[in-house]
């Protein structure tokens, strides 16, 4: 029981909601109950064949990381269309079998259509993952036109078995994840107390310890973000302001992300005394209060500020175990659900919409690793095709693409590898190799959120093993998969550079405008004096696009890029947290005001409006300007008395360093 505990801790602590465990057990789950049912049939008398159960398979591999639709109904009919877009392409491939010099070609045509469908959106994008697998199965397994009419149970079986594993035994609960969430709010806080009560009971603060405040910070944001993403929201996918006991939930969220993080930001200039950091661990408000007060505390402004923020953080704490309290008693029942599905987006076929582009550079990848990969092999060359087809999926920029290859090349091979030494120690007995393929099949889609070499490492294990056990595993078929995979890396690396190449600098630049729009935005929504619920909402949005421009440069400092100067990188990105920081922190002081800024706040605020006009324009420019940065300089930050104007001169402050006039 101890140990079964300390697994449920780990897994909560690295996956708040159980998301990925879950998508990763509804993948294995499918594809067990898929195969079984085939077997039993099979059993019965009724002989299948091969494609039959690919397309299970990989069909129940499909349903469970594409189909995306939040109604279990729309689900089922995503899954459906996919069905028969999948038999028409295996039909397809099956008449075209013999005429190769059609077939081959064919398969592009197929691979343009699944690419140019992403345009009508989450179900337009798994439709095509059905019909590109379904040909890529079709090809590889060469059925014949009198394999089909049995085939077609693999795909009705993977259809049925998804939607009951989703729907029923697996299935998605908002209201249960969002608990989990706030759970997991708490934790993190309490995660950020203990490495300040450590600092504090030392009186240092190193450079290792302000990365590991920052890491827990952004840990701390990544299950904000969650719980953000479970609240339900309108067609447009904003907040209804109307529903009180959904704003005042995002609020107490709001407050508890942005009080850990001044507790953060004021520890870096003082840190606050062990004895009050020990007292909200433990819960002593009393003893917080005395200590607060104390001619020690009160004496030091900065020791204040920090104990300040120490309090609030607490009281917005206590907040929100009352809202964890109401969710476990009557799952948020106040809340109401979702009214509506998102809208959806503008159908564009145009070669301005990314996703055009993404289907040029996907078909042109796919078409060369098709030519190079039938040089190297007449029967194996779908592992190229499949790879160049693969690396572009969740990539913005060529720097993107290029790193998804090198992760997808060296899972590959380091599956091949310990792949090899299972299926050649287990291959003979069937009751080891088909549960560790199982497990396999599990760690790998639990991992798919997270590393895609590590997803890579898993799935070539599995084949590996599958190998083993149809006899057909050899030391030069695992050289040619290997060769095959490296060529549709090389082929989407090369593509992404040449073909509408989406350099890191231009994705970032697209990224930095929407945080200088974001930043405007916000700014200027306090000084029309709007709502607190579309003020919020806007804070919010300006931190996503501050994920954004993370996001967006994670590629430099690689070998290929530019800027290849990894400190500098994140001296910017620090910059941009600043701003972000202090935008949040000023937008939530002028809700809890309830009125237009005036006098000296409201000139300061103009200046910062027009700062952002000035360098909205200049873009990445900040990531590659040499500039000097003394911490030691930083003057006090007093967050709680005169907050707002503080709040406004800290972002001018942070906007002239990211682009200093002597760059």
């Amino acid at each position: 029981m101890r140990f079964a505990a300390k697994i449920r801790d780990w897994l909560l602590a690295n996956d708040p909601a159980l998301s990925r465990l879950r998508m990763a057990g509804r993948v294995t789950l499918t594809v067990i109950a898929a195969v079984a049912c085939l077997a039993l049939i099979h059993i019965a008398g009724l002989a299948l064949p091969t494609i039959a159960y690919g397309l299970a398979i990989i069909l129940s591999i499909e349903g469970g990381v594409a189909v995306r639709d939040r109604l279990p109904s729309d689900q089922l009919k995503t899954r459906l269309i996919g069905c028969v877009v999948s038999l028409v392409c295996v039909g397809l491939a099956a008449v075209l079998e013999d005429y190769r010099y059609i077939s081959d070609p064919m398969f592009l045509v197929v691979i343009a259509g699944a690419t140019v469908g992403r345009v009508y959106g989450p179900r337009g994008f798994a439709v095509g993952m059905f019909a590109f697998t379904s040909y890529f199965m079709g090809a590889y397994l060469k059925p014949s036109l009198s394999d089909l009419p049995l085939g077609a149970i693999g795909p009705v079986v993977a259809v049925v078995t998804g939607h009951l594993v989703r729907s029923y035994l697996l299935p998605d609960d908002w209201r249960r994840d969002l608990l989990r969430s706030l759970v997991a709010i708490q934790g993190r806080v309490g995660d950020i107390l203990m490495k300040l009560a450590v600092l504090s009971s030392g009186g240092i603060v190193s450079d290792s310890d302000r990365r590991e405040l920052r890491q827990l910070e952004e840990r701390l944001k990544d299950v904000v973000l969650m719980a953000e993403g479970f609240l339900p929201r309108t067609a447009d996918g904003t907040i209804d302001p109307e529903d009180e006991p959904l704003t005042s939930l995002t609020m107490k969220i709001f407050d508890v992300h942005l009080a850990a993080e001044s507790v953060i930001v004021l520890s870096f200039e003082a840190l606050p005394p062990f004895m009050l950091v020990h007292a909200l661990i433990e819960g002593d408000q009393d003893m917080a209060e005395k200590i607060v007060t104390s001619p020690a505390v009160t004496d030091d402004d900065r020791v204040a500020e920090s104990a300040a923020a120490l309090i609030w953080l607490q009281k917005v704490r206590m907040a929100l175990t009352e809202a964890i309290e109401d969710g476990r008693r009557d799952r948020f029942r106040a809340i109401e659900d979702a009214a509506a599905e998102p809208g959806s987006a503008k159908i564009d076929f145009s070669l301005r919409n990314p996703v055009m582009r993404s289907a040029v550079q996907i078909t042109t990848a796919s078409s060369l690793a098709m030519v190079f990969g039938l040089m190297l092999s007449r029967d194996r060359w779908f592992w190229a095709v499949l790879t160049a087809f693969l690396i572009f999926t969740n990539t913005k920029s060529r720097g993107d693409a290029a790193i998804r290859a090198l992760q997808r090349s060296i899972g590959t091979l380091l599956g091949i590898a310990s792949g090899l030494v299972l299926a050649t120690l287990i291959g003979g007995y069937p009751l080891v190799s088909v549960p560790i393929a199982v497990l396999c099949i599990f760690l790998g889609f639990y991992c798919l959120q997270i590393s895609y070499a590590a997803m890579t490492f898993f799935i070539s294990i599995v084949l590996c093993l599958v190998y083993g056990l149809t006899g057909v595993l050899t030391l030069d078929l695992l050289q040619l998969r290997s060769e095959e995979t490296l060529i549709g890396a090389l082929a989407g690396t090369i593509v992404a550079f040449l073909v509408f190449p989406a350099s890191t600098r231009s994705t970032l630049d697209l990224a930095l405008g929407r945080w200088f729009d974001g930043l405007r935005e916000l700014l200027s929504a306090v000084r029309e004096g709007r709502s607190g619920s579309e003020i919020i909402a806007l804070s919010h949005k300006l931190d996503a696009a501050y994920r954004e421009v993370t996001l967006a440069a994670r590629p430099l400092g690689t070998t290929w890029s530019v800027v290849s100067r990894p400190g500098q990188v994140r001296q910017t990105l620090g910059i941009f947290l600043g701003a972000t920081y202090w935008a949040r922190i000023f937008a939530r002081n002028a809700v809890r005001a309830g009125e237009k800024p005036e006098g000296e706040v409201l000139a300061a605020l103009e200046d910062v409006l027009n700062t952002i006009g000035a360098l909205s324009a200049r873009g990445s420019e900040c990531f590659v300007v040499k500039r000097k940065l003394s911490r030691g300089a930083g003057r006090h930050l007093p967050i709680f008395k005169h907050g707002s104007r503080v709040g406004v001169e800290m972002i001018g402050t942070m906007l002239g360093r990211l682009y200093p006039a002597t760059a």
